[in-house]
């Protein structure tokens, strides 16, 4: 599955994009899975907006975003529904689960409509990244590395050829974000699917085929 980005400014970024050098804002570029693309973002510089926009969840840009040449902006919201369910996954800086419910809720939903993953091997993903005894407490009492880890596997739930990641990892100590990339290392390849991250610093999370600056 082909990602093309055609001279892609965010409007709200656009006077601080022209400072400095970036290798994602104002370019031409294509990225085909599976690739497995880095990009590295300071602070302030847009890296939760490119892949809200690259899901489809911000228009406020100049320029494209297009997936197997079908321009984001220009597809109808039952199109975008589908790409979604069948092509892209992400993992969200900011987690979004449904804090009224439970760890299990919360991916039950997903697995429930995509059904791609058993209960079974959900139940063990779940023991894998040390949350099995949290399958009943609610979202909103656990901890943050807690949520990020049912984040993790909520975005494992479904078929996807390009998994988007905005910081996956950010509220994981080294030994349980070890886990976790292991774990999306598999699923990826199972999928023969293509990963774009965008965190802070430099890192060796995934044997990535290119290293972007934004």
């Amino acid at each position: 599955m082909l990602l093309q980005l055609r001279s892609l400014v965010p409007v709200p970024l656009r006077d601080k994009i022209g400072r400095r050098p970036t290798a994602i804002w104002d370019q031409d570029l294509e990225f085909r899975n599976p690739e497995y693309v880095f990009l590295q973002a300071p602070s302030g510089t847009g890296k939760t907006t490119l892949i809200h926009s690259l899901y489809g969840l911000r228009r406020d840009y100049t320029g494209t975003v297009s997936w197997d040449g079908h321009e984001l902006r220009s597809i109808s919201s039952e199109d975008l529904a589908l790409l979604r369910a069948g092509s892209l996954s992400v993992i969200f800086q900011d987690m979004r689960l449904f804090p009224g419910l439970s760890a299990w809720e919360n991916l039950e939903l997903k697995r429930s409509l995509t059904d791609t993953i058993s209960k079974e091997e959900l139940t063990d993903w779940m023991l894998r990244l040390g949350i099995g005894d949290k399958k009943e407490s609610l979202a909103a009492t656990l901890s943050y590395g807690e949520q990020q880890r049912v984040a993790i596997l909520r975005a494992l739930l479904q078929p996807f050829s390009w998994l988007l990641m905005d910081e996956p990892f950010s509220h994981l100590d080294q030994h349980n974000t070890g886990i976790a990339a292991a774990l999306i290392l598999e699923q990826v390849r199972r999928n023969k699917a293509g990963l774009l991250l965008a965190d802070l610093d430099e890192n060796t999370f995934f044997p990535y085929t290119q290293t972007l600056h934004l």
